[in-house]
């Protein structure tokens, strides 16, 4: 497991990048206060973060509940030789989905998906079954989402091989 990132993160890098994923709507006056720089060396640091890939866009988050789309699924797909989804359709063709992964295993993907009801993952499904097999799993709580990443320092007991990957950083 490769921890290591193509750029090093200090501290202040750290605290920049907390600060961002908690409020990206942040003046540079205000990060730079909150992280102990100024304003312009505040946009300095993020204009570097961001020359580096490290953040790559800013936006809101939103309830996918409050604009009608209480159902969120999971949805393993199996394509079939010549119909992988993306190669042969588009991603306007289906809106719902909110995120796609390439897996390893049996199935080649991972859909999250967001819709309004059955009856709409039920029409999804039916779209979906030109591009092959799939597993549809309905999500029926959030038991945790960790919508900001903070490895600067892991309070957790690490793999000895993982340790060792962090000790070189």
């Amino acid at each position: 497991m490769a921890l290591r990132s193509e750029r090093s993160l200090d501290q202040t890098d750290w605290k920049i990048v907390r600060e961002l994923q908690q409020d990206s709507r942040l003046s540079f006056n205000e990060l730079g206060k909150r992280v102990g720089l100024s304003a312009p060396a505040a946009a300095e640091r993020v204009r570097k973060l961001e020359d580096a890939g490290i953040i790559t866009s800013y936006g809101a988050r939103v309830d996918a509940t409050k604009l009608g789309l209480p159902l969120l699924v999971f949805i393993q797909l199996r394509c079939a030789p010549d119909r992988c989804l993306f190669k042969t359709s588009s991603a306007e063709k289906f809106p719902e989905i909110l995120e796609m992964h390439k897996l390893s295993g049996t199935h080649c993907a991972m859909l999250r998906v967001a819709l309004s009801s059955m009856e709409h993952l039920e029409a999804l499904q039916e779209r979906l079954n030109a591009h092959g097999e799939h597993t549809t799993n309905v999500v029926t709580s959030n038991l945790f989402t960790r919508p900001i990443i903070d490895w600067e320092k892991p309070e957790v007991d690490l793999h000895p091989s993982v340790q060792q990957e962090w000790d070189r950083r």
